[in-house]
């Protein structure tokens, strides 16, 4: 299989939906809005986005099966699986602010071998395959060499549901809201990860995020030359709910200070 080949029609089609999602917004009311929990929203552009790369990815790779946010398409146990978010900061949209996202990501077996984070408001598509280099609009990304929290912009998520380490969570934002350039929360974790890829970021961690919100910049920081774990200092990151993520020279460092406070 030809990545790279594959990895460019699915930019083409990432952009595609992305376009349609621009479009939407334009008229885009709130009364569209349906609620999955207290602070979980889904619209029909969502949905509608969904089924647009469902249809497209099925045809660019049939044995592919799907993981997606919307359920649109099921898990069914292939060797690929499309992981897919259409709108990565639903709430952003809604309110009409950037950042939100298209992510898709393929996962061989239980390998990341494609991923596309595509930020709508900013039209700036970040890629990578196994074994490439990390792109931003065709210009080659890494992520920063800042080595301390006093040299970094760190980047999280405040989570809208499973309070349950909430403690532990705002004591890592006091440690470093008091000691680096200072904390980011943008609403999108996709969009997060890209951005520690391209360096704008040095960090990112958070909790309660699902495989669709991660799976595309995970691949992406790591073939930028960053790292990527689980609170705990394993794999888990896909499926376990908590990601932790760095440019190399300072991940251990920043992933030391969130086990500290987050780990088991």
């Amino acid at each position: 299989m030809n990545l790279e080949k594959l990895c460019t029609e699915v930019i083409r089609i990432v952009k595609e939906t992305g376009q349609f999602i621009a479009g939407e917004r334009k008229t885009f009311q709130l009364d569209a809005v349906e609620r999955k929990g207290k602070s979980d929203f889904v619209s029909y552009v969502d949905k509608s986005a969904e089924k647009q790369l469902v249809e497209k990815l099925h045809q660019l790779l049939p044995e592919a099966g799907f993981i997606t946010e919307e359920n649109t398409a099921g898990n069914d146990g292939e060797e690929f699986k499309w992981i897919i978010d259409p709108l990565d900061g639903t709430t952003n949209f809604i309110h009409g602010i950037p950042p939100f996202a298209v992510s898709v990501a393929l996962l061989q077996g239980n390998e990341l071998v494609v991923g596309v984070v595509y930020e709508i408001t900013q039209d700036e598509c970040f890629y990578a395959w196994k074994d490439s280099a990390a792109y931003l609009n065709g210009n080659v990304i890494r992520v920063s060499d800042a080595a301390t929290t006093q040299d970094s912009l760190i980047a999280t998520g405040f989570p809208y549901y499973n309070f349950d380490r909430l403690d532990g969570y705002i004591d890592a934002m006091s440690h470093f809201m008091q000691h680096s350039h200072g904390l980011r929360r943008l609403g999108s974790a996709a969009t997060d990860l890209a951005y520690v890829a391209a360096g704008r970021f040095e960090a990112f961690w958070e909790h309660a995020l699902h495989a669709w919100d991660v799976a595309a910049g995970v691949l992406i920081i790591k073939q930028a030359g960053g790292q990527v774990t689980d609170f705990n200092g394993g794999d888990n990151f896909l499926f376990g709910g908590e990601i932790v993520a760095a440019n190399d020279a300072y991940f251990k460092e920043f992933y030391d200070i969130v086990h500290q406070h987050l780990g088991n």
